[in-house]
């Protein structure tokens, strides 16, 4: 009987386990509440830019995941489609090709936020720094793609 519950509940998480992370970008600062209402309890607040995770969206609300884990929910007009990815790591090297060998551009510090350019290759992203200079990222050192 424990075998058949677990292999209905292994069907069941299939799905789940197939489908691909959604980000979405915080359009403008925005405080995070521990339930989908401004009379909620606040939580934390999110820099414009900042990539989110969305879990689930009820009406006007949605919940995220931010890149240190912490969840909560946030009114759906804060969020957008802008591409922008944040360093995760003490110090990361922007690249001028997607090689470990490759010259830096630029290091940057945990916390920055990048704007995407291109799509990952492989296990390195293009991107552009807020002054304007672009390199390739490795996705060890980011998280929101």
């Amino acid at each position: 009987m424990i075998k058949r519950i677990c292999f209905l509940l292994s069907l069941l998480a299939a799905p789940l386990a197939a489908q691909a992370f959604d980000y979405k970008n915080v359009t403008e600062h925005a405080i995070v509440y521990d339930a989908g209402s401004t009379k909620a309890t606040s939580l934390f607040i999110l820099r414009r830019g900042t990539p989110v995770e969305v879990i689930v969206s009820i009406n006007r609300w949605v919940k995220v995941r931010e890149a240190s884990g912490g969840l909560g929910w946030v009114e759906s007009s804060q969020l957008g489609d802008a591409r922008q990815v944040i360093v995760t790591e003490a110090r990361a090297s922007l690249r001028e090709s997607p090689d470990e060998n490759a010259p830096e551009v630029l290091v940057v510090g945990r916390d920055v936020l990048l704007e995407v350019l291109e799509s990952p290759a492989g296990s390195w992203l293009k991107v552009r720094h807020q002054d304007g200079q672009a390199g390739f990222i490795s996705i060890r050192s980011i998280w929101g793609i």
